[in-house]
């Protein structure tokens, strides 16, 4: 018969007892800073590919700890959202400030909201904490046709008035303020882009993605103070992606709740970004998801 070798655990055995103790490990714990704490406002999206559900993996992922304040409650698949269930305004203010007045929270980001009442909410919030870095992850007000469209250009006018003279940084796809821009949603600017009016209500920075500069290529642009401009040259992904601006928006809060600077966060969140868009998958019949799990 083979030997074994028992080298794993050293047992001791003490005379004046009837059993075998076993010595503690004495090393010392490696001791890792706190989780950066982060509020995220938006709907539960329950095909888990974009907003809540979505921002909380996204900011685990980039060392983050998120805290949930949910506005709404879709009815969704990966293709589309078929109806939305809205919060009352009074339950959003209750979950956001237990939240606050319990932890040490480091920046706020926001999604999507489907009332006047949901952003008036929030901009008592940012005011009350003023302190606290705020994004704006800016998309359509309404993605179903359970209002009219009167409704969601109320709460688009309640979003510039009220949020955007509290917002650090404004995120939104180019294609999306040219449209508002369109329908004149957006005042024109003479020699300006539709970013430069959503500065004007007020937003210290505004970084639009995906703006075109020549066929096939694009760019990042970041505007702010002082006619402060940044870009980075970007590629259309070959397929669309369900919430592509949101992890980029999640990595942006996260640098500015660690104090970094605007042009610097941004960056940093780019190439963060940029890292998690590159694997994604399909698992229904609509867009395509970023694989936001662990891969070692």
């Amino acid at each position: 018969m083979g030997s074994i070798l028992l080298n794993a655990i050293a047992f001791h055995f003490d005379p004046g007892q009837s059993f075998l103790t076993i010595p503690q490990n004495r090393s010392k714990s490696v001791q890792h800073p706190d989780p950066t704490l982060v509020l995220f406002l938006g709907p539960f999206d329950p095909s888990g590919s974009s907003n809540l559900p979505a921002d909380a993996v996204t900011c685990a992922r980039l060392g983050g700890h998120a805290l949930s304040v949910v506005t709404a409650v879709h009815v969704q698949d990966t293709a589309s959202i078929e109806d939305i269930c809205a919060m009352t305004p009074e339950f959003i203010d209750d979950q956001a400030r237990c939240l606050l007045e319990d932890m040490n929270v480091q920046a706020i980001k926001a999604g999507p909201l489907y009332s006047t009442d949901a952003v008036r909410v929030l901009a008592q919030i940012a005011a009350d904490y003023s302190q606290l870095p705020l994004v704006l992850q800016l998309g359509t007000p309404l993605e179903t046709g359970s209002a009219d469209d009167s409704d969601a250009e109320e709460v688009l006018a309640a979003v510039f008035e009220l949020l955007l003279p509290q917002a650090d940084l404004v995120v939104a796809e180019h294609g999306l303020l040219a449209h508002w821009h369109n329908d004149g949603l957006l005042p024109t600017i003479e020699n300006g882009t539709p970013a430069l009016a959503l500065r004007q209500f007020g937003a210290q920075w505004v970084l639009t993605t995906g703006t075109p500069i020549r066929p096939g290529q694009g760019a990042h642009l970041l505007q702010g103070p002082e006619q402060a401009t940044f870009n980075w040259l970007w590629q259309p992904p070959s397929t669309r992606l369900s919430d592509s601006d949101g992890p980029l928006a999640c990595a942006a809060t996260l640098e500015l709740a660690r104090g970094l600077p605007m042009p610097q966060a941004v960056e940093n969140a780019l190439k963060k970004a940029a890292h998690l868009a590159a694997s994604t998958f399909q698992p229904g019949m609509g867009y395509r998801i970023i694989d936001r799990s662990i891969h070692e």
